[in-house]
């Protein structure tokens, strides 16, 4: 069964606080500054110094203090420059806030833009960067003008809320597991929330790069025209130590996961996250959600049927009026309710929007359901009872595409299985993450283990936005864009595709990682081993008359790393099941 879905009640309008624009734009004071970092990460003796632009009411010159909205980033490139000139603004939060009395900072990460030191993709040095602009902002580190003489945020309350869009919502999650006072709030928007997480799945790496020394190419590609000189041995060695080789959780990994520091977080945090989005995939916003949760910190919940982009192109006046009541309330403390409305916003495919009590639904329960063998239509079937001891074997394509391993589950097919269920008699919702567990014996030392949960009946596909980051920070994305729906704010128009079958989520493990992410161990050819993993999680409604299938393939060479070793696998059915959460607890 479905939950109910909530509808808030609006509050009386005399009851809301909320901050007006009664300070001039025109005449707000814009200066940059450059922080004293606690670190020299380009070694050459001096503290890394890192650049901020920031914009305020000019009535903090004459005693107004005011809290501070921040996007840090790696990006601040400014047009036809090499990182030597501010980045001016390009976004619609200085139009936005600084009129309601808070001040805008753009926070240059170190080793890029006119920030000094190296860029280090992640690690401990990312994050002091930026804790040290909310250090100054509370006057536990030094700042300083272009020409020397010391700047002292006079005007700062010290309460800091920082937002960004992929690595500049990956760097407020890792800023607020440093647990630094006066960051109040975050808001990560497709956020990383470990490093490995971004570049692995459970032991081997995903296709497109992500397995080729890629925090030295994404260092290299952040880094400013300076550091890319003075780092350039520094940013080699991070290629050299992301252990390609085995594709493990080693120390150079571990530290570059924020997960593990989540006790020190002490900000509310808004998390938004595309469904859809396989670069910064659901699967680093789900983790941090679900730790967030069992802490109980104060949050709330995006899930967009898009990719990697910011909502404002999703929901724009919205999204206007959230970021503006979620500011008022945690960084000047205002009473506007925002904190009562639901927890979280779900967008369905087709565009509409519902909001939930809580995510994952708490209504949702484990299903488990077995693999089972061959039935009158079906190659394999998914069921509640166990089946008798069985087996059945496929063969790695390294070529296959997943539209084939997913087709026609009726068939069995030499190079993939396929499990389903019966047709659904209603609908049912998965709210959180599915895993998958099999016993199996592969007749290789090596061998990649794909899952594919798949929606199988006559539906619409509908085509996603999609954007790289750089493409999201660059974007010019006035206030005047949100209120015409022009430029960034313009509607996603979606295409529209009749299918009989569609990817719900999927997910991947190296069977060398079986036991551990940090030590694999190779496989003896012949022997069985069992081993679960768990999918990206997702909501995700499946129609009445529906069919939920698993689809088993190794190598995807449009998920996962090709591993040209892997060959036979077989799988036991009477050990082997799918877990996945479904809201009332029952698929029939």
């Amino acid at each position: 069964m479905l939950a109910t879905i909530v509808t808030p009640a609006p509050a009386a309008a005399q009851d809301i606080e909320e901050t007006t624009p009664i300070y001039s734009y025109a005449d707000a004071i814009r200066e940059d500054v450059f922080v004293e970092a606690p670190m020299d990460s380009d070694k050459d003796g001096q503290s890394d110094r890192i650049a901020i632009q920031i914009m305020r009411p000019k009535e903090t010159d004459s005693g107004l203090k005011t809290p501070v909205v921040m996007e840090p980033s790696p990006y601040y490139r400014a047009p036809g420059t090499q990182g030597e000139a501010p980045y001016g603004f390009a976004r619609w939060y200085d139009e936005f806030f600084v009129p309601r009395g808070y001040t805008v900072i753009e926070a240059e990460m170190q080793g890029t833009s006119r920030s000094a030191g190296c860029p280090t993709t992640g690690d401990a040095e990312d994050t002091t960067s930026i804790k040290a602009v909310v250090d100054w902002l509370n006057g536990r580190a030094k700042g300083f003008y272009a020409g020397g003489s010391e700047a002292v945020a006079s005007w700062s309350t010290g309460a800091v809320g920082m937002v960004g869009v992929s690595y500049n919502g990956t760097l407020p999650n890792a800023v607020a597991a440093t647990g630094v006072d006066g960051l109040k709030t975050i808001v990560p928007i497709a956020a990383i929330s470990s490093w490995y997480d971004y570049t692995r799945d459970a032991g081997i790496a995903y296709q497109g790069g992500w397995g080729s020394r890629y925090p030295e190419y994404l260092a290299n590609y952040v880094a400013s025209a300076a550091a890319k000189t003075r780092c350039a041995d520094f940013i080699k060695s991070l290629g050299d130590n992301a252990g390609d080789d085995s594709w493990d959780y080693t120390p150079f990994w571990a530290e570059r996961d924020y997960k593990p520091s989540v006790d020190k977080v002490k900000a509310s945090v808004l998390l938004v996250h595309g469904m859809e989005d396989w670069n910064v995939k659901l699967r680093h916003g789900v983790a941090w959600w679900n730790l967030l949760q069992q802490r109980d910190v104060p949050r709330k919940i995006w899930l967009h049927r898009s990719a990697h982009i910011d909502p404002v192109s999703a929901r724009p006046d919205e999204w206007k009026r959230v970021m503006h009541r979620w500011m008022d309330h945690w960084l000047f403390g205002m009473n506007n309710g925002i904190m009562d409305e639901p927890m979280a916003d779900i967008q369905r495919p087709d565009g509409s929007w519902e909001a939930h009590r809580s995510w994952p639904d708490a209504g949702a329960r484990t299903v488990r359901l077995n693999f089972g063998p061959a039935a009158p239509g079906v190659a394999g079937t998914l069921q509640a009872a166990r089946p008798a001891a069985s087996s059945q074997t496929f063969t790695d394509n390294r070529t296959q595409s997943e539209t084939t391993a997913m087709a026609d589950y009726a068939v069995a097919a030499p190079n993939r299985l396929v499990y389903v269920t019966p047709e659904l008699t209603q609908a049912a919702r998965m709210s959180g993450t599915p895993k998958v567990n099999v016993t199996v014996r592969s007749n290789t030392a090596s061998a990649p283990l794909t899952a594919l949960l798949v929606d199988y009946g006559p539906g619409t596909a509908f085509s996603v936005q999609d954007m790289s980051p750089e493409e999201l920070v660059n974007q010019e994305c006035s206030l005047a864009d949100i209120e015409r729906k022009t430029g960034c704010a313009a509607p996603f128009v979606s295409r529209a595709e009749a299918v009989t079958a569609k990817v719900i989520t999927r997910g991947a493990i190296d069977l060398k990682n079986r036991s551990s992410l940090t030590s694999g161990t190779p496989l003896v050819p012949g022997e069985t081993y069992t081993a679960s993993w768990e999918l990206h999680g997702k909501d995700y409604v499946v129609p009445a008359g529906h069919r939920i299938g698993l689809v088993l393939m190794a190598n995807n060479r449009t998920y996962i790393s090709v591993d040209q070793a892997a060959g036979a696998l077989t799988v036991s059915l009477d050990g082997s099941s799918l877990d996945i959460p479904v809201v009332g607890g029952r698929i029939s």
